[in-house]
């Protein structure tokens, strides 16, 4: 009786492979979840609709028109116990002209959602190669579209599995502190937060909620980042107008292992 074949090789390298990826993935996890250093925010840009007035835009950016990311995060975590004082630095990378792996689609089965984030963290490896530690270092690739009027834009997301973010943006200088908003937010889904808005995009009570206290609890003044609108009732927000606006909220806070004073 043969109790070695190829076949139990392959099985035992793929378990093996999967054993190290979930280690390496829980590592990851403590790691950024510590805030015990500051988490490296790398913004890189994509001309999405290969227009002349996106690459303009593109060239007119700098690291200080994202400075409001780090001013966010840093003000809100003085509100809890963070071991860093300086929560994320964020940094512009450089343009990426590939664009990534479109997501599947809504409904689409785990398996087809598994095979994506492989495909995704494999692009993201191939257009931002490097020697640093993926532990310590989030991507969030901006992909700029020409800020057209009732132009609807992609959905944005952030996956925890190799600190990626996809960020769909106007690129327009009136809507740069809005983007920044959605940056905020994918970077947050990096590091754990969930979402806190329901079907209608509209905020969860209560830990959707910018003021979850307060009496009468609407119109809100202030929209939780993980939902990135401001109730005026219980079926009705707008989006905020920048992160001076936004808070994290404590459930957030709890998912991104920012502890309670």
């Amino acid at each position: 009786m043969r109790i070695f074949t190829f076949k139990n090789l392959r099985i035992l390298i793929l378990i093996s492979v999967l054993g190290a990826v979930l280690l390496y993935t829980q590592d990851q996890r403590l790691v950024t979840q510590g805030w015990y250093k500051p988490l490296e925010v790398v913004i890189f840009p994509i001309n999405a609709d290969s227009s002349s007035s996106v690459n303009q835009y593109i060239d007119s950016l700098s690291v200080k028109n994202f400075a409001d990311i780090d001013k966010f995060i840093k003000r809100e975590s003085e509100k809890y116990d963070v071991v860093s004082s300086t929560p994320t630095s964020t940094i512009l990378g450089k343009r990426v002209s590939i664009l990534p792996p479109k997501p599947p689609g809504s409904g689409s089965n785990p398996l087809a959602i598994a095979f994506w984030s492989m495909k995704l963290r494999w692009w993201a490896m191939q257009n931002t190669p490097d020697d640093k530690s993926n532990k310590h270092r989030v991507r969030i690739f901006v992909l700029y579209h020409d800020d057209k009027p009732n132009q609807k834009l992609e959905h944005s997301l952030g996956i925890q599995k190799g600190l990626l973010g996809i960020v769909h943006a106007f690129a327009s200088n009136e809507q740069a502190k809005q983007n920044n908003i959605v940056i905020a937010h994918e970077l947050l889904h990096t590091v754990g937060a969930s979402d806190k808005y329901d079907a209608y995009g509209n905020p969860i009570s209560p830990d959707g909620l910018g003021e979850p206290k307060l009496s009468p609890l609407y119109p809100q003044k202030r929209a939780e980042i993980m939902a990135g609108t401001v109730a005026s009732s219980k079926t009705q927000s707008h989006m905020a107008r920048s992160l001076k606006t936004c808070v994290v909220g404590e459930k957030t806070a709890q998912e991104i292992g920012w502890q309670p004073n």
